[in-house]
């Protein structure tokens, strides 16, 4: 939609606020919303003005302008605002230079992109992803120097109730044992009137624990369209009466959320990762997959970001802790789907979790799959076997996931070569980044936990 034709649907829609929103360096939504009379061409085409100081991990505050500058193809209603709201999506500009900032992680997704383009390998570049979450009756925290719990209330785990689930009995139940169908539907309409291509919903492992899957579309929309759903999400379960958490193990002894990538690429018409070797995939696809199990380490940083996502990858709770491929193999941390015609030939990553920031995920993991074929990195020999029911011994020699926030971190710093090329990530986003993490493992480090009582208090 062009710039005049957005105005002209503001004011025939009698539109009274337009949001400006976008993704901050730690991948949460943020916006500014102005009253519709003072959205005129040139806010639409230059932007507006924003601190990025108050913004973790971008600006100081003796340089603290950025400007959020819409991009119109993402406009869409909101459907839950009291009153007529436009939202649109945003790319961050930096006034100094006029370019895109180079912290913003929607501009390092399109980067990815054109660099894909600029290598000759593919011009087009889709991703299609399952987010996991939870959503509870209630959940309570707090954190102070003498005070810290989390109490999480849940109706499908209540013995009060008759049909009621027990631990990762919900895969696919139905009502009224799936008590969340009913809100799954309402979130899946409202995804919808966002202009969201949705796919389908379902109940998953653990009790109060969902899926909404998103339809293939290119890097930077399906990413755009991860956001919408966290957001609608979080809206929608409140219309319910339930709170939504994407955090990837908030819950000992139950699955937790990840959130499997698809993702392939074509190249003036042809699916580049179809082919006539193992699991009907070109030598190409192979190679993406051995650069992403090359760098697994580092993208571990951006695809598992929390010091919780390292407790969801733990064996025994169908989170893939192996570093390796196979087809059909949902034990594999890189499975290739069935697929009956050349254009569904793809990998699907099933390592990243639903605390990942879409564009970095994404971007990182292009980078390092194209990596893979530049230097044609063999991914070694698939393993077809349950990659769960093999012992300590016989896993000794498969590289494995990073067990901590920390490890991944000191994988990314690095190795981190592959990500610079071409200039998508360069050395000042991923200090950054680094540092912010860490910040937060120190944090969480020297903070203690209900557990420590359990186990401490008394010696």
């Amino acid at each position: 939609m062009a710039d005049y034709e957005l105005l002209k649907f503001i004011h025939d829609n009698h539109i009274q606020e337009v949001t400006f929103r976008f993704t901050d360096f730690l991948g949460q939504f943020r916006e500014m919303n102005y009253d519709s009379s003072t959205v005129d061409l040139k806010t639409l085409t230059e932007g507006i003005p924003v601190d990025g100081s108050s913004l973790k991990g971008w600006k100081e505050i003796n340089d603290s302008d950025i400007t959020v500058r819409p991009d119109l193809t993402t406009a869409g209603l909101d459907p839950f605002a009291s009153v007529p709201t436009l939202i649109l999506i945003c790319d961050i500009i930096d006034p100094g230079t006029g370019n895109a900032y180079n912290r913003d992680p929607r501009g390092i997704a399109k980067k990815s992109v054109e660099y894909a383009k600029s290598t000759g390998i593919a011009d087009t570049v889709r991703v299609g992803a399952e987010p996991e979450f939870f959503a509870l009756d209630g959940a309570e925290y707090r954190v102070n120097p003498y005070e810290g719990f989390f109490k999480l209330t849940s109706s499908e785990t209540s013995t009060e109730v008759s049909h009621h689930l027990e631990a990762k009995g919900g895969y696919l139940a139905t009502p009224p044992r799936d008590m969340g169908g009913e809100m799954r539907s309402f979130m899946m309409e409202k995804l919808k009137s966002m202009g969201v291509s949705v796919e389908k919903h379902h109940h998953e492992t653990a009790p109060d624990q969902h899926e909404i899957g998103i339809k293939f579309d290119t890097l930077v929309r399906n990413a755009d369209d991860v956001q919408r759903l966290k957001y609608c999400a979080k809206r929608a379960a409140h219309c319910f009466g339930k709170t939504v958490t994407f955090m990837p193990k908030p819950i000992s002894g139950e699955n937790g959320s990840g959130m499997h990538v698809h993702l392939s690429l074509k190249h003036e018409g042809k699916h580049v990762f179809a082919g006539d070797l193992y699991a009907g995939l070109s030598k190409e696809c192979l190679y993406f997959i051995g650069g992403v199990q090359k760098h697994m380490k580092a993208l571990n940083a951006f695809t598992n970001p929390s010091t919780n996502s390292y407790k969801r990858l733990v064996p025994g709770f169908e989170a893939p802790v192996l570093v390796a491929y196979s087809r059909h193999n949902r034990s594999a941390g890189t499975r290739i789907p069935l697929a009956a015609t050349p254009e569904g030939k793809r990998p699907e990553f099933r390592f990243p979790d639903s605390a990942a920031c879409p564009y970095l995920a994404y971007a990182a993991i292009l980078m390092a799959g194209i990596d893979g074929i530049q230097n044609q990195i063999d991914p070694g020999e698939a393993i077809d076997t349950n990659l769960y029911a093999l012992t300590s011994e016989e896993t000794r020699e498969i590289p494995h996931v990073c067990t901590s926030l920390s490890e991944a971190l000191d994988n990314l710093d690095q190795d981190r070569a592959f990500l610079t090329a071409g200039g998508v990530f360069n050395d000042d986003l991923i200090t950054s980044y680094i540092k912010l993490k860490r910040d937060e493992i120190k944090w969480l480090e020297t903070m203690p936990t209900p557990g420590e009582f359990q186990k401490y208090y008394s010696v």
